[in-house]
């Protein structure tokens, strides 16, 4: 277990403060990822969490945290998606990626099971503050487990623009 997670209230996800993400526009230049793609079922992943602590794992070993958690959804259809981890420098035998963009975010809580609503809302923000959207992408920022620890199942939905 990492120095990081031995810190934590929950031995795993930080607690988020929603604040710095809601509403907000931000660019990012050659932002650092590692990516993985994962099957889904009807948007619903199948070995998520595997492929997460295989991940965690090597950032952990190339020494790579972040110092807040930042892990992206790219949910690109029913049966799969690209999953993006935040890393501090390339990270050896992963698939190391850089994103570029101007993103606005917006943060909602509440069951998985209201994504759909939540990108509607998403795509009228966007319109509404004149801006075209390119991509959408999901921040899950907790894990189940935490979520229900913390009382809070937040998500930012990051739209490139």
């Amino acid at each position: 277990m990492s120095s990081l997670k031995k810190n934590l209230e929950t031995g795993c996800c930080p607690r988020f403060n929603p604040e710095p993400w809601e509403e907000k526009e931000m660019t990012w230049q050659d932002r650092l990822f590692i990516k993985s793609h994962i099957r889904n079922i009807m948007h619903i992943p199948l070995g998520f969490g595997k492929m997460m602590t295989s991940n965690m794992e090597m950032v952990e070993r190339a020494d790579a945290l972040l110092p807040e958690p930042l892990v992206l959804s790219d949910e690109k259809s029913l049966w799969g998606s690209d999953v993006y981890i935040g890393v501090s420098k390339e990270v050896p035998q992963a698939d190391n990626v850089k994103i570029s963009g101007t993103f606005l975010t917006k943060v909602f809580e509440g069951p998985y099971k209201d994504m759909g609503k939540w990108a509607k809302e998403m795509k009228a923000y966007v319109i509404g503050k004149g801006k075209e959207m390119k991509k959408m992408y999901f921040f899950y920022t907790t894990c189940p487990k935490c979520a229900k620890y913390y009382g809070k199942n937040y998500t930012v939905i990051l739209a490139e623009v």
